[in-house]
């Protein structure tokens, strides 16, 4: 299986990533990707990026080095903001990639799946969710079935993180419970994503713990959502307008 798109990726702005815009986009582009989409943490996680850094993501290029690029979040769950995210909605509506999902440090660490499944039900609910960031992570337990069920019913893509199973990932050594949620996503038709998760661009496309995962599922490249810019963007537009898509133009 061959992907020609990542929708997980991590610039300095995070506070623990290592690579800026360019370089993603240089290293995408060497390595044949038609599309990335930057999602720096949101300012929930420790040292993440101000919310004007995410309205201020407009004066990037919409396409470098012949690489898609969108503009977008992984951003937190919050129990203290209108719409349970940590960006507002009016915010969220303005990039053109929304993700989301739960981190050390962000208000989650108790390891109460009640209240971690109703964060992340109410999140999937909001219109301008696009994605659930390795929702196997065993760090913070989820209601499976019903987090599975509510992502078909809302449309929202369901992650198979690469790192997960990357023996740098502080999440390697409990990556079962990732392979659960892929088979459950799978199983219930859910649409899934195949990403990185690169916090170093050198990282970025590289998805092979996850596509053996994938293989041994049985899950073809044409349930992936991300097998080009193509299919990418088509699900993306077909869910709701994105009005700054081509704001930065091409460089």
């Amino acid at each position: 299986m061959r992907l020609l798109a990542d929708l997980h990726t991590h610039t300095v702005a995070s506070g623990h990533a290592y690579s800026t815009v360019s370089e993603l986009a240089a290293t995408a582009a060497a390595r044949g990707l038609e599309l990335i989409a930057l999602t720096d943490h949101g300012p929930g996680v420790p040292d993440g990026p101000h919310p004007w850094y995410f309205w201020n993501l407009k004066v990037l290029p919409s396409v470098l080095d012949g690489v898609r690029i969108l503009k977008g979040v992984e951003a937190n769950p919050s129990p203290e903001t209108d719409n349970g995210i940590d960006l507002p909605d009016e915010l969220l509506r303005m990039l053109d990639f929304v993700a989301v999902g739960l981190h050390p440090l962000s208000g989650f660490d108790g390891g109460d799946a009640e209240k971690n499944t109703e964060a992340m039900l109410r999140v999937i609910t909001d219109p301008y969710v696009d994605m659930i960031t390795h929702p196997g992570n065993d760090e913070f337990p989820i209601d499976q079935e019903a987090v599975v069920a509510a992502a078909v019913e809302h449309g929202v893509i369901l992650e198979l993180n690469a790192h997960s199973f990357d023996p740098t990932s502080s999440r390697h050594a409990s990556n079962g419970r990732e392979r659960e949620f892929a088979q459950a996503a799978f199983d219930a038709g859910a649409l899934i994503a195949i990403n990185s998760d690169a916090h170093f661009h050198l990282h970025v496309g590289r998805f092979d713990g996850a596509l053996t995962v994938a293989e041994e599922l049985g899950l073809s490249v044409e349930r992936v959502v991300n097998r080009d810019a193509e299919s990418v963007l088509t699900h993306l537009l077909g869910r709701r307008e994105r009005p700054r898509l081509d704001a930065g133009g091409e460089w």
